[in-house]
């Protein structure tokens, strides 16, 4: 996501370039900026929701459970 978010801000400006409209720097350095800050949070997240779930024990054992 973090080179598709490159792409289309690289891609803006040149378009932007080509209609003669000048994008200052400032603005392409703050949307990297904040897509690298985005990816870095969304890197963290899957690292913590990667934990496998830790299940209980049964209530009732196997061999006491009716058959159906």
């Amino acid at each position: 996501m973090l080179a598709l978010a490159f792409l289309v801000v690289i891609g803006v400006v040149l378009i932007a370039a080509g209609f003669e409209h000048e994008v200052p720097k400032g603005y392409v350095y703050f949307a990297m900026a904040f897509a690298v800050v985005v990816e870095l949070l969304n890197i963290r997240m899957r690292r913590r929701a990667a934990q496998p779930v830790h299940l209980h024990e049964p209530y009732a054992r196997r061999d006491s459970m009716p058959d159906p």
